[in-house]
């Protein structure tokens, strides 16, 4: 998939999987992108980032085929990684619908308040037009608005409702903490997650939730959720080890 794609296949409802990146470098992002993955979220928020790293990792994406999108701290920092060129921006605790409007707002040139710089990876370093610039990005960058804190529940159709929002992204473990559950399958999660994508189907946007496995993939399909973030570099890592580690114990216990 070309990068540019990822907003428009994610509004067509196009299935999609991807992983979020917690490591600051690259071969992770290539190795995905090699694999088939079809987006990268790099984990700014929780994760030990900064301006250069993002920066690398979103050029080995474009170089790897995969759409890099990244997970901000906060609105403030959504200028930097769309000059570097992300594809979309997962924003975080948006309780309401002047946040997301404040989101929007920082990814648009027209109808919003970026600043304008076609200099960097952007802009192709300076090689498009004015015009041609500010239409392709206003057009391609993918706004997630993060929906993780229990006060978002009482406005999320405001929320959705809000003029060019692409999507939301439902943070399943943010909203089992916020509540005070012991899993996300208690059923005051499971009954936000409902909620959230029954208002996302009424407003016609698509929706992203991270899951464990195909099987509950399949659930949320059937709620409306088109694309899947099935974990991170190091949780891939992590199975993949473990996967290893189980079967050369089980060699090594018949072959002393």
């Amino acid at each position: 998939m070309s990068p540019q794609n990822f907003r428009t296949r994610f509004e067509a409802r196009k299935g999609l999987i991807g992983s979020f990146i917690k490591s600051p470098t690259y071969q992770p992002t290539e190795i995905l992108g090699m694999m088939g993955f079809d987006f990268i979220v790099i984990d700014e928020e929780h994760a030990p980032f900064n301006r250069e790293t993002v920066d690398m990792i979103i050029l080995a994406a474009k170089a790897a085929g995969i759409a890099p999108l990244v997970r901000v701290p906060d609105i403030g920092g959504i200028l930097s990684v769309i000059d570097c060129g992300a594809t979309g921006v997962l924003v975080p605790h948006v309780k309401s619908a002047e946040i997301a409007r404040q989101a929007v707002a920082a990814c648009r040139y027209q109808k919003g308040s970026r600043g304008f710089s076609p200099s960097g990876r952007a802009g192709n370093y300076g090689t498009v037009t004015r015009h041609d610039h500010i239409t392709s990005q206003d057009q391609s960058i993918a706004v997630l608005a993060m929906i993780e804190d229990p006060e978002a529940l009482d406005v999320i159709d405001d929320i959705m409702a809000v003029d060019d929002l692409t999507g939301v992204f439902i943070g399943r473990g943010d909203l089992t903490t916020a509540f005070g559950a012991s899993s996300p399958k208690d059923t005051v999660v499971t009954q936000a997650v409902a909620t959230i994508l029954a208002a996302a189907k009424r407003h016609n946007k698509p929706a992203c939730m991270m899951v464990e496995n195909a099987e509950l993939a399949a659930d949320f399909a059937s709620q409306g959720a088109t694309a899947f973030i099935i974990g991170s570099d190091q949780s891939l890592l992590k199975r993949g080890a473990k996967a290893a580690s189980a079967e050369y114990a089980a060699f090594f216990s018949t072959h002393p």
